[in-house]
């Protein structure tokens, strides 16, 4: 019960986060954290796209560096061929660095 609360919260100021971050490209609808089983979900209509899309993180981690912690996602997943090509070269396997909020909630 406290992981799902935790990860409602945890997913809504991810949501905004996100949103400020790919404002350019599009907006970012719903997202989804299971922290416990280590997965999300986000759908967004990105700009130039006429029906939302989804994107599932099939995987991630979260992994610690001189004090600062990173998150990185494996195995994501979208139905549209060119955002799945540029998830696996620019997402997959790649660390990001999270912000102290989002590093204590996931």
């Amino acid at each position: 019960m406290f992981s799902a609360a935790k990860d409602a919260m945890a997913s809504r100021a991810a949501q905004a986060y996100l949103n400020n971050r790919i404002a350019r490209y599009g907006r970012l609808q719903e997202l989804r954290i299971d922290s416990r089983a280590r997965t999300m979900e986000g759908t967004c209509l990105l700009d130039g796209e006429r029906t939302p899309i989804t994107i599932q993180v099939e995987r991630y981690e979260i992994s610690e560096r001189d004090g600062a912690k990173y998150l990185t996602m494996h195995r994501c997943r979208c139905a549209r061929p060119w955002l799945q090509n540029l998830l696996r070269d620019f997402v997959e396997g790649r660390s990001v660095e999270l912000p102290a909020w989002a590093a204590a909630a996931l």
